[in-house]
């Protein structure tokens, strides 16, 4: 199994491939996760990675392609991988696609875990994590008495910085018009698959696992 996870912030992307990297033997592979580990191994790319990232810009398409191919070669995914957080752009979809022939494992599949922005609008700037606990909790999804029960014991419900609805909102936009032309690519390539991401894990998971059979 050879798939793309695609998918806004907050659609349930992690979680999901964690729970098929348990179902299906085949690696979870995060790029910012792979970049990071990549630099700390000191491999080619990942030296010339952090070259680039010590001078303040941004890792080149080509570099990030190079850690891919170095990551796919390990032996752990040899019979497949969970691909996430790349490619964001129509270039960098045709780009993988072309290394992926190269290597020789071609995608099976691309799929979209598609969900209404607003419901995603509520997931991330509802988001509240417990003072007492360290529980995470959601002021629109999570039960009142969840939410009693962390007040209850003198906690606060702490709102990161950055879940403020002007920042979610822009990243929401841009992951919107950056996504969308990779999901065409692979739309007219009849290897897109959507999958509706909203719901308990456990069903958008079995609605996950259909897709891939």
């Amino acid at each position: 199994m050879r798939i793309i996870l695609l998918g806004a912030p907050g659609s349930g992307k992690g979680t999901q491939a964690q729970l098929l990297t348990n179902t299906k033997r085949v690696p979870h592979i995060s790029t910012g996760d792979m970049l990071r580990k990549a630099v700390a191994e000191g491999t080619r790319f990942g030296q010339k990675a952090k070259r680039i990232m010590d001078a303040g810009n941004l890792v080149s398409d080509d570099i990030m392609l190079g850690i891919i191919a170095e990551r796919l070669s390990q032996p752990d995914a040899a019979d497949g991988f969970i691909l996430d957080g790349f490619p964001r752009t129509r270039q960098q979809a045709v780009d993988l696609d072309e290394l992926l022939d190269q290597l020789g494992v071609p995608l099976d599949a691309a799929i979209l875990m598609d969900i209404d922005l607003d419901i995603l609008l509520k997931r991330l700037t509802g988001r509240r994590t417990c003072s007492k606990t360290g529980k995470l909790l959601n002021v629109h999804f999570s039960s009142q008495a969840e939410i009693d029960e962390c007040l209850a014991d003198g906690g606060k419900l702490l709102q990161r910085e950055d879940d403020n609805e002007e920042t979610i909102s822009n990243r929401l936009r841009v992951y919107r018009e950056s996504t969308e032309p990779v999901v065409s690519f692979y739309r007219d390539r009849g290897r897109l698959k959507i999958v509706d991401a909203d719901g308990e894990i456990e069903a958008v998971q079995a609605r996950l696992l259909d897709a891939l059979a």
